[in-house]
């Protein structure tokens, strides 16, 4: 009898690994990793993030359209986990300071821009929102309509003249951050 229960254990643990490797995997599969690195002036800047793809639906709108990510709610800046953002050095973030180290980024959208933050408060899998009090800054960008859609989330960063710039697009928005060393 015990032995009986001890198999069937067994088989239900693989069964339940089975599919959380599955799901993993396909979420891994419509949203895959992306990566940007960029060392300028001496700050070396990283972002890891995932990239999901619009496939036809309202990226950017009202929950009242029916938009995947509503104005006014909270975003991991990709998919999967949030945005971590390193940083070699102590650095301003569109003129605010930040401590060198890495944060979790997400931002708020809305129809002319984003409210963008950074967060110590450690990784997290899946739309589970930060804890606020642990943000260590917040800046508002403007947003730019793309002159033609970008299916899939895309960060890029280049070299600017006093550091680095982080440049995001998706759907028909794209947005601009600069970080330079203190």
């Amino acid at each position: 009898m015990v032995k009986k229960i001890l198999i069937g254990l067994g088989v239900f643990a693989i069964i339940v690994i089975a599919f959380m490797l599955y799901a993993n995997n396909r979420n891994r599969t419509l949203s895959p990793p992306g990566h940007t690195e960029i060392e300028n002036n001496g700050l070396k800047v990283s972002v890891d993030y995932s990239r999901p793809s619009v496939r036809k639906r309202l990226i950017f709108g009202t929950a009242a359209e029916g938009a995947l990510q509503p104005y006014g709610k909270y975003w991991r800046l990709g998919a999967n986990e949030p945005t971590l953002l390193t940083v070699n050095k102590d650095f301003n973030l569109n003129g605010i300071a930040v401590k060198a180290g890495a944060y979790d980024m997400y931002a708020i959208p809305s129809a002319d821009g984003f409210e963008i933050r950074l967060n110590q408060g450690g990784r997290f899998w899946g739309y589970t929102e930060p804890d606020y009090s642990l943000d260590v800054m917040q800046t508002n960008v403007s947003s730019t309509k793309t002159g033609t859609p970008v299916e899939q989330f895309t960060i890029k960063s280049k070299a600017d003249k006093e550091g680095v710039k982080l440049i995001f697009a998706w759907a028909n928005k794209q947005w601009e951050l600069v970080i330079t060393g203190q």
